[in-house]
């Protein structure tokens, strides 16, 4: 079983930062891959930010520049750097996590497991 708890969501005004956490608590593995996503209020959950099993990272167009993920493989944890906010970047934010060996971003599907969500408002 594999519980993923997100943290360090809040409201921000349009050009400020805040930086998202996800724990996981499972054992650890060495292939896994991670992955940011978001939902806005009557949109698609979409892709923000992944880092796949060879620690290379992936953005989507519209954070390019402004997002930044990272992690802690020893603290099994997932970071989101946000800079530069926009309003629409709100949304309610996920991290998502796969066991299986893969390169490259992949669709929400692709993810087996799935935090509960933290909430980001940007306010202009």
């Amino acid at each position: 079983q594999v519980q993923l708890v997100e943290s360090g969501g809040g409201s921000v005004q349009a050009g400020g930062s805040l930086r998202l956490s996800c724990a996981a608590y499972t054992y650890s593995y060495s292939s896994y891959r991670m992955a940011w996503f978001r939902q806005a209020p009557g949109k698609e959950r979409e892709g923000v930010a992944f880092i796949d099993s060879a620690a290379n990272t992936f953005y989507a167009d519209s954070v390019k520049g402004r997002f930044t993920i990272s992690q802690d493989r020893a603290k099994n944890a997932l970071y989101l750097q946000m800079n530069s906010l926009k309003p629409e970047d709100t949304a309610m934010y996920y991290c998502a996590a796969d066991f299986r060996y893969g390169l490259g971003p992949r669709p929400p599907s692709m993810y087996n497991y799935w935090g509960q969500g933290t909430q980001v408002t940007v306010s202009s």
